[in-house]
Order: C-alpha cells, then sequence, then structure tokens
C-alpha cells in the first residue's frame, strides 16, 4: 500500500518502487521448476519471491492523473460518510506506507490502531495465504478449527469463559448491549422488572451502530439518527459518586467503560474509579463491560489494559487489532453471562472465519509473548519521555499523556493543521478528543530509531500551531 499528498507545491518525482514481497499461488502440478516455497497440504505452493521490482502497469496517464482519477471516482462512487486524506494508498512495509509517487510516510496511525504488527508482518501473510489456499468460510453452521483454537487463546489468557466472534468493533459492543439484556432477564426473580438500561461515560466512543451509537457520547454522532435506543445515561468519566448512585437504583442492565479513552482524547481511568465500578456492580447484578477495541491486545504494554488496574469485567469488547487488518471483533464473557444465551439469540454469517481467525492466531502469539509485551512498555515510556523533552515547552501543549503505546498530545488550538503539517513531512498522525488532542497509535513493533524520526517531525512543525 501507498499513499500520496496533493498540494500545489508537491512535486511528481520518478517513479520509485522498493523492492517488495509478493506471494503467488499455483496448482503444483503445472509448476515447473519452482522455487522453494510452502507445501500447502500437498495441493498447491506459495512461492515467496523476495527483492523483486515490480514496474507499475503502463496506462498511458500520469501519476497525477491517476491521484486525480481515484479521487475523482470516490467521489462519484462512494457513498460520502469520510472526510478523506488527499492521499492515495498504494503499499506498506513495517510502519512505513508509500504513496503512488514512492513518497515514503511514517504511519504512527496503524489503520486506527488496527495494524499492531505493521504492514507486511512475514508470519501474519504466511498464515493469511496457507489459509486462503485450504479453507475462508463455511459460515458458523460448522465446526472450523482455526475458530475454536482462538478462543481457547483467548480464554486462556483472560478472565473469560467463553467467546463469541463478530466482524467488528461495534458489532462486538452490540453484541455486549444484547448480552447484558438477556442475562438480566433471564436471571431477575419474584416477578421483578429485569433490568434494562445502560451508563457510558464523558468523552467515550462505542461505534456507530445504533445500539452502540446510543451509547457514544458525541451528540453530533446521534443527533442524525433520532430516535435511538432509549435508557442510557452519560456520567462524566472518572465520577465513581455519580455511577454507584444510580447503579444501586438497580435499573442498569450494564455499564460499559473504556479503561483507556482513544477516540475521546486518549484519557485514563483510575484503579479507584474502576474498582467503585466493580463493586458497585457486584452489590446489584449489574454488568461492568471494558470496551478495549482501541486500548486492548498489548497497546498499553499489558495483554489486557485492564490488567494494569487489577479490575476485571464481566465482559470484554475487541476488535481493531486483533486480526492485524482482517475484519473482526470479539466478546469475552463469563459462564454466568454465557449461560444465559442460548441457540439463535445471536449471531452472524461472516465473524469467526478460518480466514480471520488464522490471521489473527498469528498477530495473538507474537502479541501476547512478554517480552514483545515488555518492549511495548519501554518504547512507550521512551517515546512520552522525548515528546515532553522536545514538546513539552511548547505554549500550546497542555499535555502528553497515556499508556504504552497510545499517546495523546493535548492541545489548546484544533490539532488538525499541525496534523496536516506533520503529513507533508511524511509523519501520520490521528487526533482525538474534540479535535484538539493528537493521538499517537503507531504499529507496535516501532523502532527506537522511528520514534525519534517522528518526534523530531513533530518538533519541526511546532510553528504551525502559532497560525
Amino acid at each position: 500500500m501507498n499513499a500520496v499528498y496533493i498540494s500545489p507545491s508537491h512535486s511528481i518525482s520518478q517513479p520509485y518502487y522498493k523492492p517488495r514481497q509478493f506471494f503467488s499461488l499455483a496448482r503444483e502440478s503445472t509448476l515447473i521448476g519452482r522455487s522453494p516455497g510452502i507445501q500447502i497440504r500437498g495441493r498447491s505452493v506459495v512461492s515467496a519471491c523476495l527483492n523483486v521490482d515490480v514496474a507499475a502497469p503502463n496506462t498511458g496517464k500520469t501519476k497525477l492523473e491517476k491521484i486525480k482519477d481515484v479521487i475523482e471516482k470516490e467521489g462519484k462512487f462512494l457513498v460520502r460518510t469520510y472526510v478523506r486524506t488527499p492521499v492515495v494508498v498504494e503499499r506498506g512495509e513495517g510502519c512505513k506506507l508509500y504513496d503512488v509517487e514512492g513518497k515514503e510516510y511514517l504511519d504512527l496511525s496503524a489503520g486506527i490502531a488496527v495494524n499492531a504488527l505493521g504492514h507486511g508482518d512475514v508470519d501474519w501473510l504466511k498464515a493469511v495465504v496457507e489459509q486462503a489456499a485450504t479453507l475462508t468460510h463455511t459460515s458458523n453452521i460448522f465446526y472450523t478449527i482455526p475458530q475454536v483454537e482462538l478462543a481457547k487463546r483467548l480464554v486462556d489468557s483472560s478472565f473469560a469463559d467463553r467467546v463469541f466472534f463478530s466482524n467488528s468493533g461495534t458489532e462486538s459492543n452490540e453484541a455486549a448491549i444484547k448480552f447484558a439484556r438477556k442475562h438480566q432477564r433471564e436471571t431477575t426473580t419474584n416477578g421483578k422488572e429485569p433490568a434494562t438500561e445502560f451508563i457510558a461515560f464523558s468523552n467515550c466512543f462505542h461505534g456507530r451502530t445504533l445500539g452502540a451509537l446510543a451509547l457514544t457520547s458525541k451528540v453530533q454522532y446521534r443527533t442524525p439518527f433520532e430516535p435511538i435506543m432509549p435508557g442510557v445515561t452519560f456520567l462524566e468519566y472518572g465520577n465513581a459518586q455519580a455511577a454507584t448512585e444510580l447503579i444501586k437504583q438497580g435499573k442498569i442492565a450494564a455499564v460499559f467503560v473504556e479503561p483507556i479513552q482513544g477516540e475521546g482524547g486518549i484519557y485514563s481511568a483510575t484503579k479507584e474509579f474502576l474498582q467503585s465500578l466493580r463493586n458497585a456492580c457486584d452489590e446489584t447484578g449489574t454488568l461492568l463491560v471494558f470496551d478495549e477495541v482501541q486500548c486492548g491486545l498489548g497497546r498499553t504494554g499489558f495483554l489486557w489494559a485492564h490488567e494494569a488496574y487489577g479490575v476485571f469485567p464481566d465482559m470484554m469488547t475487541l476488535a481493531k487489532p486483533l486480526a492485524g487488518g482482517l475484519p473482526i471483533g470479539a466478546v469475552l464473557v463469563t459462564e454466568r453471562i454465557a449461560s444465559s444465551i442460548n441457540y439463535g439469540d445471536h449471531g452472524s454469517t461472516f465473524a469467526g472465519s478460518p480466514l480471520v481467525c488464522s490471521a489473527a492466531l498469528a498477530v495473538f502469539d507474537k502479541i501476547s509473548n512478554p517480552d514483545f509485551l515488555s518492549s511495548v512498555s519501554k518504547k512507550g515510556l521512551y517515546f512520552k519521555e522525548l515528546l515532553k523533552q522536545k514538546l513539552g515547552g511548547n505554549q500550546h501543549v497542555k499535555e502528553i499523556r497515556g499508556v504504552g503505546l497510545i499517546i495523546g498530545i493535548d492541545l489548546d488550538v484544533p490539532a488538525t493543521p499541525f496534523v496536516d503539517a506533520c503529513q507533508n513531512s511524511g509523519l501520520l498522525v490521528l487526533t482525538a478528543g474534540k479535535g484538539n488532542v493528537v493521538r499517537i497509535v503507531p504499529p507496535l513493533i516501532i523502532t527506537e530509531k522511528e520514534i525519534e524520526q517522528a518526534v523530531d517531525i513533530l518538533f519541526q512543525n511546532l510553528q504551525v500551531l502559532d497560525k
């Protein structure tokens, strides 16, 4: 994958294609003099050809014309739900992205915290290619080995007893909403009305489907689609007293909370806040749901973000990094919750496919390694220290916060001009919060040299904040 940024001053360079790795599948019976590759159950071979220069097809158009053509077609054929950066991405390698001109970008957005192993990880690629040549999809009518193995790994490494697979973070939160409602209905006795309401918090983001959207705090996301699911109360993130008082009224089916808010601006919960929620939920039978869609699976330097607090939920939702770029989501639940769910209560055609689960196994095996997690913690500390040294003295930088490799630079001015300037300089970062936070969520494989490069680019563009 590669990217390109269009600006009046951006010159069109000569074609540049880095050596890349590409894979070809061929029937073994038709291969003559094949190079060493990966044998796939005796039926076909994946041959890895390294350091091969691949030229772009000659369409007769200049690169600028191709870029304009892509952007014009997007405007013509796609529903306009995204304000896109004028970048046409072509390829990626490690923590780098390249545009169709060959311009290099240091990618600290990672597909919005998805590409935890960067672009083109060899083990991930091998798992995907092998599984694609073996079995891609069957639906959940049948058992498949990768799905069962991934569920076992997730259970063995967490508080949970069972897993439900989905295709995204918002689908995971939709499932958690349904599971909470069903559990309360199944366990409420003595003729009482089951609890059906929910608590969520300021600055939270749980998704864009109607149920998850109802739990998302930003009014501008919800208003165009009202009426949405009723019964959600938003409280101040960190206000344990208000949450405890509301939970004790007995009407709350579940509390949804992010241990570290990503979209909301990189705000971390305190142990006291999460423990207070846990205690109140235990007292009333309310379920505690941790949304770790963005902050989970190694990003904080812990496998699960809540491990740092020593507070454990009844359900946890996952998604972004789990399959390294392929669509997946998961809801991890205790047996107490799972026992309330019956056949047919929920489902998904595509969820937990052999292809995606094989990719997720490759990702999980790497990230769950204690040495890998330790490296994330060390790099996160180093990153924040450099940011404080280089950026901390700027009058517009209010705070640099975060844990591990989920970092926010809180500004007293809008972050977009700064983010755009960094992009022009070859660095990709995101905004968060109310548009005033620079969100840094790089691939977890980022090196110290790349961290230093990123901080230098951020520092070099600080003058934009004065404009």
